[in-house]
């Protein structure tokens, strides 16, 4: 769906997602930027103990510390990928059969999946 098409109807769209668009864009900020922060500073933390056990020269903490940066790792490719499956499962959701709840929902969908490109109203 073409920019232009969001920009025309969030003018005809008077359902929720249209009037709280500003909210959702908010909201999609925040889930872009966590997207990216987080998985960075579990693999730093989990980099950070490994380095400090490997220092201290014991088996035992050099194990223990790669086990604890393989669970950091996974974790962080799973909080990265989060936003995708979101994503995914509004799309399956979009089938709407009014065509006015499924331009308000398209709404939605695009100011949290990227916030960037949202078609926030202009003030009236």
């Amino acid at each position: 769906m073409s920019n232009l098409f969001l920009i025309a109807e969030i003018g005809t769209a008077s359902g929720f997602c249209a009037e709280s668009a500003g909210i959702w864009q908010v909201l999609g900020w925040i889930l872009l930027v966590f997207k990216i922060v987080i998985p960075i500073i579990l693999i730093v933390l989990g980099v950070l103990d490994l380095g400090r056990a490997v220092v201290a020269s014991k088996d035992d903490e050099i194990k223990k510390a790669m086990k604890s940066l393989a669970m950091r790792a996974i974790a962080a490719v799973v909080i990265f990928f989060i936003p995708t499956i979101v994503g995914i499962v509004m799309g399956l959701v979009s089938n709407f059969s009014a065509s006015g709840a499924k331009a308000d929902y398209d709404i939605c969908r695009k100011c949290i999946t990227s916030p960037k490109t949202c078609p926030v109203p202009a003030e009236q």
